[in-house]
């Protein structure tokens, strides 16, 4: 195999590399893009908390709240543990907690109530 097919395929390879990092980072921010889950997000970066915790801190119905976390945990954005008849939810890591708080951040400088800044 000659050299120049050999780097061919790798730069393939990165750019195939480079798409699917493309589309799972707009995945995650797609599941950011809903205010319930946005919420739950927000209230679990403090720290893991159960179903009914998490129902009073986004104000939305127990079974929306209950849906939302769901699609969160197939995506592996949140991780769940029985504790007796409660189940615990956790973010998974503290990348989504912060990405959470820069969007958060994001809103507060659009909105007006920071100003602009590098």
């Amino acid at each position: 195999m000659s050299a120049r097919m050999h780097l061919s395929d790798a730069h393939r390879s990165q750019e195939r590399d480079a798409g699917e990092r493309l589309t799972a980072a707009a995945q995650v921010l797609g599941l950011l893009a809903d205010r319930t889950r946005l919420a739950l997000l927000q209230r679990l970066a403090q720290s893991e908390a159960d179903v009914t915790t998490l129902t009073d801190a986004c104000g939305a119905a127990r079974p929306s709240v209950s849906q939302h976390l769901s699609r969160l945990r197939l995506a592996g954005l949140v991780t769940s543990r029985k504790e007796g008849r409660r189940v615990i939810y956790a973010l998974r890591h503290g990348h989504l907690r912060r990405l959470v708080e820069e969007a958060l951040s994001v809103a507060d400088h659009q909105l007006g109530r920071l100003p602009p800044h590098d």
